[in-house]
């Protein structure tokens, strides 16, 4: 195959997975959460066999799928962005990356304070959009830096665009994570400016992800190295903190990451576009707002049906995720949930069915296969079955 779109539905899950206890997610089914809003439409995701899904739960199954299906299956420990994406390159992660429920130790914000020349407020588990709010009239009177994580394996600090440009902190976020190493190695130093005025502070688009490097090979290494395209649009570049890939954009919404899909879709290239659609999760999920990731399902089966369009004779369109983050839930944070598997194309074997796999790393197994490319990862391809 000549290209393969591996696009992310950031935190999309389609259902508990059977260890979601020991993770506090019993009941947790993102998908559902939206269909059951009675407004979710997603006519193409729905013809490429996404209710034809094993277990899936909800909506109605097509008789004749255009595209081919499966379950995913985390392998790893946890149900972050990090770990997740790692999984879909091949990397599985037995242990699960450090969390801080108690906040951050003395000794890591000493150094911090020390090398920012700054200090720091909060320290705690917090909501991205309250932090700003109970902290940022502190952080413009005294120049302290808002320091705060999450359920998930982050060290994110907010400050105020006038205050402290992107620029200054994005080097104190590098500084974060020089420190942040060995047994305190988070998987993401998260810059979070806002900008506004008391009560009314909003967070910019300028947010910024600096993550540890993956700890092996994944199929981006594999991919270069045989001299293809490896093309990150959105957060990926970020996520695998550069490594094997060869050509990025940002983006600052869903929106935005399609329209630059559907432009590299009508480009020549050969490889990978590896793709992540963020506003999912940080908008919606981590929110609570059902009404609001209902409405941005919509809008995306709107836009992949544009992008299908597009699709030559030897292109190939991946959709999955990452993980859960099940608005309807009394938890903001991320849940343990299997993930949709969708692949299409016109060489692609129309209605198979893969049922569950036991992991995410078969999908960039098989992506790199489908590329002419042995990949020295985790994982099963599922090329031949594909291919016809």
């Amino acid at each position: 195959m000549k290209r393969v779109f591996l696009i992310v539905l950031d935190s999309v899950g389609i259902g508990e997975e059977p260890d979601a206890a020991d993770y506090g997610d019993v009941g947790s089914h993102t998908l559902r959460a939206c269909y059951n809003t009675g407004k979710l439409k997603l006519p193409n995701l729905q013809k490429l066999g996404l209710y034809n899904i094993e277990g899936i739960g909800c909506g109605q199954a097509v008789k004749n799928p255009l595209g081919a299906c499966a379950r995913m299956r985390e392998a790893s420990a946890g149900k972050d962005t990090t770990i997740g994406h790692w999984e879909i390159a091949g990397i599985i992660s037995p242990k699960p990356l450090p969390v801080y429920p108690n906040g951050f130790p003395p000794e890591v914000l000493a150094a911090f304070e020390q090398r920012t020349g700054r200090k720091v407020l909060c320290n705690k588990p917090y909501s991205g959009t309250q932090v700003i709010l109970d902290y940022g009239k502190e952080h413009e009177q005294t120049g302290a830096l808002i320091v705060y994580t999450s359920a998930d394996s982050v060290f994110q600090i907010a400050a105020h665009e006038r205050l402290v440009p992107p620029k200054e902190l994005y080097r104190y976020c590098e500084i974060a994570r020089e420190i942040l190493t060995g047994e305190h190695g988070v998987g993401r130093v998260i810059a979070r400016p806002f900008e506004g005025e008391y009560p009314n502070y909003r967070r910019t688009a300028n947010r910024h992800d600096f993550s540890l490097k993956p700890p092996g090979n994944t199929f981006l290494d594999d991919l270069q190295a045989a001299r293809l395209a490896t093309v990150s649009v959105g957060k990926i570049v970020d996520i695998f903190a550069g490594k094997g890939i060869s050509e990025s954009v940002r983006t600052v919404s869903n929106d935005d990451g399609m329209q630059k899909t559907l432009a590299y879709a009508k480009k020549d290239f050969n490889g990978l576009c590896f793709v992540n659609l963020v506003d999912f999760d940080m908008v919606y999920g981590h929110r609570n707002d059902v009404a609001g990731y209902t409405q941005a399902l919509n809008r995306a089966d709107e836009q992949l049906g544009a992008l299908i369009g597009l699709l030559g004779d030897n292109d190939v369109l991946m959709i999955t995720a990452d993980h859960g983050c099940d608005p309807s839930t009394e938890s903001t944070d991320h849940s343990r949930e299997y993930t949709p598997w969708l692949i299409y194309g016109k060489r692609i074997q129309a209605g198979l069915n893969l049922k569950t796999r036991p992991t995410f790393a078969d999908i960039g197994k098989t992506a790199a296969a489908l590329l002419g490319v042995e990949a020295h990862i985790s994982g099963t391809s599922h090329a031949g079955e594909l291919l016809v």
